[in-house]
């Protein structure tokens, strides 16, 4: 008698994904630019699926119109701590792969290093600096929205680094929308730089600024983080915050 094996194709973990990046060849990227873009993380399916999250209000605490508050235009949610699959899961995995970057800044800086070695005790000193709230995020674009240059800092409680992960498809679901960055180079004009999100990778970025090598050591190099027009169609992008927000 001949029997059927059926194999069921499992996908990597997400902390399986983000550890299988060359994070040498990322650090090195970061480093020199204050960004870096991986491999793909998520798949369609996955993208898809957070997406589909927007409409869930019960999953955020709070909607921000970017309009109103004169941040560009568009829309962003801020999850609650419930955070769903894979947001907590991806945030848990960059964690320890951003921190000896996050070190080792801090070190070339002079600045204090407050980061234990796992996320839970560096989100329960947020919480002790008054940082309570959860700052992951959901954003959405239609055609003609931006958002302005800005930093993603919420306290004294700061994270040097943070990803955002593009959730469509650049070319079909939406045309513009580059993620932007700006550096304020001493004695000089800023220098900008344009990325393009993937559908499934990240972008690592500098939430506030990077060491910058001089003649005399080490300085901070001032950055910028923003999104260019959107001409048609619907962007979403997830936000990973590595700290939380007061």
């Amino acid at each position: 008698m001949t029997g059927t094996t059926t194999t069921t194709h499992l996908e990597p973990t997400l902390a399986t994904r983000v550890d299988a990046a060359d994070w040498e060849a990322l650090t090195d990227e970061v480093n020199a630019y204050g960004s870096a873009l991986t491999g793909r993380l998520l798949t369609s399916d996955e993208c898809a699926a957070i997406v589909a999250l927007y409409d869930e209000a019960e999953r955020f605490r709070t909607t921000v119109d970017m309009a109103r508050h004169r941040f560009g235009s568009g829309q962003y949610r801020y999850f609650t701590h419930e955070l769903p699959f894979p947001v907590g899961e991806l945030r848990e995995a960059f964690y320890p792969r951003l921190l000896p970057i996050a070190r080792d800044w801090a070190a070339k800086l002079g600045r204090p290093s407050p980061w234990p070695d796992t996320l839970e005790e560096w989100l329960g000193h947020c919480h002790q600096a008054g940082q309570t709230k959860s700052a992951q995020i959901l954003l959405r674009y239609g055609a003609g929205d931006w958002n302005a240059l800005h930093r993603d800092v919420f306290g004294e409680a700061v994270f040097p680094l943070q990803v955002v992960i593009g959730l469509d498809v650049p070319g079909v679901d939406y045309s513009g929308g580059e993620f932007i960055m700006t550096e304020q180079r001493p004695r000089a004009q800023s220098r900008g730089s344009s990325t393009t999100l993937p559908q499934g990778h990240g972008l690592i970025f500098t939430t506030r600024d990077r060491p910058v090598a001089s003649r005399r050591g080490w300085s901070a190099g001032p950055m910028r983080h923003g999104v260019s027009t959107v001409r048609s169609g619907r962007r979403h992008t997830l936000g990973l915050v590595l700290h939380d927000a007061k």
